[in-house]
């Protein structure tokens, strides 16, 4: 899977992150990297991303709760999922409470919002708004397939 990173190792990120909860799972890199394929660390700790249209979940219909790869905390649910043609998984709204931090992502000369794992602070993708698409809320959460794993519901 190729992947695109925007992320140096000291961080490029401009946002301030002065407000955001504190981490609750806390890995050393080398931790992390021991943990994690080099595709996912590249991705959910240095805020990489998949190519579009490669990744395991982008035309997944199975039921169930999608987690994050990284710490194993429950983020999306299948029932948000949506076909948005973009090439990534997207969603319609994470689980209820605080279960993502947005993050202003001033990188790559535009204006987006990061979401990263509120229980890790690991990148998942970026949410966009105002895109017309036909779900309650007109955000289009566009997670990378490689910060998910899907667990799937009991038959």
């Amino acid at each position: 899977m190729g992947l695109f990173s925007r992320k140096s190792d000291s961080g490029s990120n401009t946002a301030d992150t002065a407000t955001e909860p504190e981490p609750t799972v806390v890995k050393s890199d080398d931790e992390w990297r021991a943990q994690l394929s080099p595709a996912e660390y590249q991705v959910l700790r240095k805020a990489g991303t998949e190519r579009p249209f490669t990744g395991e979940y982008t035309d997944t219909k199975t039921t169930g709760v999608y987690r994050c790869r990284a710490c194993n905390a429950e983020l999306f649910r299948s029932d948000s999922k949506f076909e948005s043609h973009c090439g990534w998984p997207s969603f319609f709204t994470p689980l209820a409470g605080e279960a993502v931090i947005e993050r202003v992502d001033n990188s790559l000369g535009m204006r987006r919002v990061e979401v990263l794992c509120a229980t890790c602070h690991s990148h998942l993708g970026h949410v966009f708004e105002g895109e017309g698409y036909d779900t309650p809320t007109d955000l289009r959460y566009c997670i990378n397939s490689v910060s998910l794993s899907l667990e799937p519901a009991e038959s």
